[in-house]
């Protein structure tokens, strides 16, 4: 068996141009294979045909903070922003998004890989790149809401919406960034997974970042046209890269603002 090269996106949050020219460029690489690594919904203004496209694009979808939280019909937060966002989707989207995997465990290259969308525990707890040594590990654990499989050797996630790789103590740690809502540098980011599927004998293995643009003022447009609210704050994120919460923290809904751990962001 050869070289398989799978594509792995995260956070496209409602960015339906973003998501269709990174899709574009991993068509263009004739990589078939996509795993998404949840929060499709919320803070852009095309949930719903994000959710279609990627049910239909996507061979692994997993649960993200966002989809949890956003369609819970007990949630405690709510506002006109949450309500806009929510109703943009339909019913049944509601409930294929709270009922998505919390995460996926495969093999590659003689690597034990896991996939979630923001701690090992919950979808709720943030993992920051400025982790200490006990948050790394952690992120390697079997808990509840893994399972108790295979522990991992390589850990990729998404949720903080900033790119970065590391590898210490003979583990592999990755953060996808995130296609719709990326920070710092706005451009989309996805990553690309090459090597021998479904073995665990050693074989060559790589984890390549890409960042693909889009046209983010056109995106903007369609968030004014619809009547999407926080549109401030979404101008700031995808043209700029500026986090809306450190923008303008203070006019912010909690579930906006940095850092809580425990936050949605």
């Amino acid at each position: 068996m050869g070289l398989e090269r799978i594509a792995l996106i995260s956070d496209v949050h409602g960015n339906l141009t973003a998501l269709e020219a990174v899709l574009a460029d991993i068509e263009a690489r004739g990589i078939r294979r996509i795993f998404n690594l949840g929060d499709y919904v919320g803070k852009g203004p095309r949930g719903r045909a994000v959710v279609d496209l990627c049910r239909e694009r996507c061979e692994v979808n997993i649960l993200g903070n966002w989809d949890d939280f956003l369609p819970d019909p007990d949630r405690e937060i709510d506002n006109e922003s949450l309500r806009w966002w929510k109703k943009e989707l339909r019913e049944d989207q509601w409930t294929w998004l709270r009922e998505l995997p919390f995460s996926h465990d495969f093999v590659m290259s003689g690597r034990r890989i896991r996939l979630f969308h923001a701690s090992a525990t919950t979808v709720h707890r943030r993992v920051r790149f400025d982790h200490d040594e006990q948050e790394f590990l952690g992120l390697f654990a079997n808990t509840e809401a893994t399972g108790d499989g295979l522990v991992p050797t390589v850990v990729g996630y998404g949720d903080t919406h900033e790119a970065f790789y590391e590898s210490d103590l003979g583990l592999t740690l990755f953060n996808t960034g995130s296609v719709g809502n990326s920070m710092s540098d706005p451009t989309p980011v996805y990553v690309i997974l090459e090597g021998i599927p479904d073995t665990l004998d050693p074989a060559p293995f790589s984890i390549q970042f890409v960042r693909v643009p889009y046209d983010a003022a056109a995106e903007l447009e369609v968030a004014r046209t619809l009547g999407m609210p926080e549109l401030k704050g979404y101008e700031s994120e995808i043209l700029h890269g500026i986090y809306r919460g450190d923008l303008y923290a203070d006019e912010l809904p909690t579930y906006h603002r940095r850092p809580p751990v425990h936050a949605t962001d």
